[in-house]
């Protein structure tokens, strides 16, 4: 028997704001909302954004007056609302109108020499043959230059990429925690693996006592590496800026770290680790390492995540210079405006023309089954597979192939092989990679419709999450199963509201494209695809079973009595989630960040023939493997 992967714990932060508790996915549906859900939602961003703060048991303003939650929708929302998902870039990252960069020049003192003061300890070494050197009082000195020298003159330009999809304003990931100079993706890490832990409602020291320390599994990893200042942008840069490199940029730059984290100042692991990186299918690489772990009993419990900060002007610069960003003027082109609308930059199978870059952390926590009976642990689906296929030979790097077709068809098979065809064809969905530009919209969605022609599929329901929240590259297809949790909960699809109309050349015969929210809660979808596209053919495609459905396994594989013995614990795990909850909407995250604690030293390991005893866990390393080459020896 192959043991089911069940999600048992989910968090993380993104434009759209905190992911557990299904806030994130929230905010993608607010309108769809009752009013109390609604009010609930605007609050705790509002919170977030250090618009209200939430003492001594009320909301209250700046002036320390209590507020009602319909008093917050009234007085904040509209603050709240424009100050989440995609919008213009905010001056915290740079100003888009006046961008830092140095014009190459060349003074040419050939006719008449180049003269100038500075300091004597800013003189070149070597000096140039063709400068003459004069001292002058207190250190400086003058310089004649006969020939040319060239120089970088500061200059400042607009970007012609305007907007991107950035955590709510004025919420500062580094004041969650001791940050110590961390590049921002690591901080993202940090704060997104502890809300996704602390979501579960079971205290990790459970799970160390129960699961033996080898069968704990981390995999996370991002693209772009850490890029800003405290990482390899501040190394690469120091030299050309005069500056020195620090001794945390080479090693926090690293597109390990967002897995290295988790293991050394959140959960303490011992166990498999790994940073699988697959461009912008990232999450569901290091997703289908997971999900194969606990398959085959290697791993009982498994988190899994991404964190990526690449709202940098250099990243920027590098995307669009491919044409690959939405760009301020294309969109005033296709609106026929002399304006744009920044918020609607992103348009997946709409007239587009380029996606839009985004920062985010996406970490979820797997089971297997039986673990998670036994814990009483909260199930919000299970990941029965990931398909990954490459593209064969390729003319460009970023042009689509046959390998996406492989992916999800497979997906497709592999979850009806679970819940037959009426439930494919009925209560199936599609998590699109939507990426918003021209290419992915045919290629895409001509994907889909094929596909849907061969299993019987006559209307089916896609979503594209990135029209909210933008591309966040590794973390993306975790943005995706996040939000597919909220649809199992709350029933509805979210629709693609930044476009007016389906493009005439998206291929959607057998496709149902919402433009806005789908309700869903009559007929609720049971099975959802996470579609992932990146570049270099690297494509992905993971089946994602509802609660639903996932109890009607359990109750099969484990008998009803079981079953009902699991619900009853299961209630006080929901309790301590919810209060986890209740505490993060007040703006008390709890991040764990245990730095320099529960050290092991390794002297105090206890090995024997039979196994090794590690301080701090409950159970020990068994060294009695088998032979797995029995029938070769």
């Amino acid at each position: 028997m192959s043991a089911l992967p069940v999600i048992v714990g989910f968090g993380g932060f993104n434009a759209a704001g905190r992911a557990s508790g299904h806030h994130a996915y929230r905010r993608m549906v607010l309108e769809s909302l009752s009013p109390q859900e609604r009010q609930e939602t605007l609050a705790g961003l509002a919170v977030m954004m250090g618009l209200v703060t939430h003492t001594e048991g009320a909301y209250r303003d700046e002036g320390g007056q209590a507020l009602e939650l319909p008093e917050i929708e009234a007085r904040f929302g509209q603050q709240v609302l424009d100050g989440t998902l995609i919008r213009r870039i905010e001056a915290g990252f740079f100003d888009v109108d006046a961008v830092h960069w140095q014009k190459s020049a060349v003074l040419d003192g050939t006719a008449q020499p180049v003269c100038f003061e500075m300091d004597e300890r800013e003189l070149p070494e070597p000096l140039p043959t063709e400068w003459s050197v004069t001292p002058l009082p207190n250190r400086r000195v003058q310089v004649s230059v006969s020939g040319s020298v060239a120089v970088k003159l500061d200059s400042y330009r607009a970007m012609a990429v305007k907007s991107a999809g950035q955590l709510p304003t004025g919420f500062d990931p580094a004041d969650l925690y001791n940050a110590r100079f961390h590049p921002r993706a690591l901080q993202l890490a940090v704060i997104g693996a502890s809300d996704a832990v602390q979501s579960m409602g079971i205290p990790w020291s459970e799970i160390t006592r129960t699961v033996p320390p080898d069968q704990i599994s981390v995999y996370a990893s991002n693209v772009m590496s850490q890029m800003d200042e405290p990482g390899l942008g501040g190394l690469l840069q120091s030299r050309l800026k005069g500056g020195r490199v620090s001794t945390k940029q080479c090693p926090l730059g690293l597109n390990s770290m967002p897995a290295d984290f988790v293991n050394a100042y959140i959960i303490g692991s011992v166990g498999r680790t790994g940073a699988i990186a697959g461009a912008c299918a990232s999450f569901l690489y290091n997703l289908n390492a997971a999900v194969e772990d606990i398959v085959s009993g290697r791993a009982r419990v498994a988190i899994v995540g991404n964190a990526e900060a690449p709202i940098t002007s250099e990243i920027i610069d590098g995307y669009a210079t491919m044409g690959a960003l939405a760009q301020e003027d294309r969109l005033k082109k296709l609106d026929g405006s002399d304006t744009t609308d920044l918020r609607r930059s992103s348009r997946p199978f709409g007239e587009n023309c380029g996606f839009t870059i985004a920062e985010a952390s996406t970490y979820v926590v797997l089971m297997d089954d039986a673990l998670a009976l036994e814990l009483g642990a909260d199930i919000h689906g299970a990941v029965n597979d990931v398909f990954i296929n490459a593209d064969g030979y390729k003319k460009s790097i970023s042009a689509p192939g046959p390998g996406n077709y492989i992916t999800m068809a497979k997906a497709v098979a592999s979850a009806r092989a679970i819940v037959g065809d009426e439930t494919i064809q009925r209560r199936s969905m599609v998590q699109a990679h939507g990426s918003s530009t021209p290419q992915n919209r045919v290629s895409e969605s001509e994907i889909f419709d094929r596909v849907a022609r061969v299993f019987g599929i006559e209307n089916w329901p896609v979503a594209a999450i990135k029209a909210y929240v933008g591309h966040s590259l590794a973390p993306a297809s975790g943005e995706q199963l996040i939000c597919t949790l909220g649809m199992f909960r709350y029933g509805w699809v979210p629709g693609i509201k930044t476009i007016d109309r389906v493009a005439d050349d998206v291929v959607a015969e057998r496709l149902d494209i919402p433009l806005a929210d789908l309700d869903r809660r009559d007929d609720p979808i049971e099975v959802a695809f996470l579609n992932s596209k990146g570049f270099g053919g690297n494509n992905a495609t993971a089946s994602v079973l509802a609660p639903r459905v996932v109890e009607r396994m359990l109750v099969k594989r484990h008998g009803q009595e079981q079953f009902d013995s699991y619900a009853q614990r299961r209630e006080a795990v929901r309790e301590r989630a919810a209060a986890y909850d209740a505490e993060a909407l007040t703006g008390r995250f709890r991040t764990v960040y245990q730095f320099g604690e529960g050290l092991i030293d390794d002297k105090e390991l206890a090995v024997n023939e039979k196994g090794i005893k590690v301080p701090g866990f409950g159970q020990e390393i068994s060294l009695e493997l088998p032979n797995r080459f029995s029938d070769m020896v």
